[in-house]
């Protein structure tokens, strides 16, 4: 089966309402409270991550029900060439400390290409979403990457970069943050967000998984920004970092961090 961009509206539109499904449960915890509840890998989970998961498989699978899915609380579903991959509650650990830093994050992939990518962050009002050749998009708006600027005058902003901190990538990180304009640590969907839309320049992370960004990846390249790991490779389920930027500086620290 290929593909048709009549056909990926379709699939963009399901997942928009399913991340709205989410939303729904989500902002209802928010204001309600959940318990911590701790999985094993020592990451905190509570009943809006299960039931916004449930919420959204219910919307993809009643319109897909051929397709799999891979969700971050209730595992993987399926084989097909088809596979939503759906991050409920991306940054339970501040949704838990009252934190506005989290968003519900919904891509598919086909045959191993990340197709179309939907992210929403309920506190801030944002809806981000974008599918293969269709652009990026904020709330209904067309939304760009910043126009290339001097690596002077750049602004980074940083994740999760402690296993980028245990190599010598840390002193390649060290050398970028003292020859750019800013340095900033967003965080979560929010730098992607910003990135998209042409208020950040590069974002560099080294503890992912795929189910944090895939949607994130799909907004900021529709946008005309470049996504890769560190090392400049593809996405897959086993990515675990992020070199994501204006194509400009995304190719200068990527020239650096190649050299470590």
């Amino acid at each position: 089966m290929s593909i048709t961009d009549t056909w990926l509206d379709q699939a963009l539109d399901v997942a928009r309402k399913a991340a709205e499904d989410a939303r729904g449960i989500i902002e209802h915890y928010w204001q309600a409270g959940a318990a911590v509840e701790w999985k094993a890998d020592d990451t905190p989970v509570t009943v809006a991550d299960r039931e916004a998961e449930s919420a959204i498989r219910a919307r993809l699978l009643g319109h897909f029900p051929d397709h799999a899915i891979f969700g971050e609380e209730h595992g993987h579903q399926g084989q097909s060439d088809f596979l939503w991959l759906v991050d409920p509650l991306d940054g339970t650990k501040s949704f838990v400390r009252r934190t506005p830093f989290f968003s519900t994050q919904i891509a598919l992939m086909y045959r191993g290409e990340l197709v179309l990518g939907v992210s929403c962050a309920p506190l801030a009002g944002e809806v981000m979403s974008a599918r293969r050749g269709g652009g990026a998009w904020l709330n209904g708006q067309r939304v760009q990457v910043a126009e290339n600027v001097p690596l002077a005058q750049a602004s980074i902003s940083t994740g999760n970069v402690r296993t980028l901190a245990q190599g010598q990538g840390w002193l390649t990180l060290a050398g970028l943050i003292q020859d750019v304009g800013r340095i900033r640590g967003y965080g979560d969907y929010c730098h992607y967000h910003l990135l998209a839309r042409g208020g950040l320049d590069l974002v560099i992370e080294s503890d992912v998984n795929i189910l944090d960004i895939a949607a994130l990846a799909v907004i900021v390249r529709e946008a005309g920004g470049r996504f890769t790991t560190l090392e400049g490779g593809e996405l897959d389920l086993a990515t675990r970092s992020v070199l994501a930027g204006t194509p400009s500086l995304h190719q200068a620290a990527l020239r650096r961090f190649a050299a470590t």
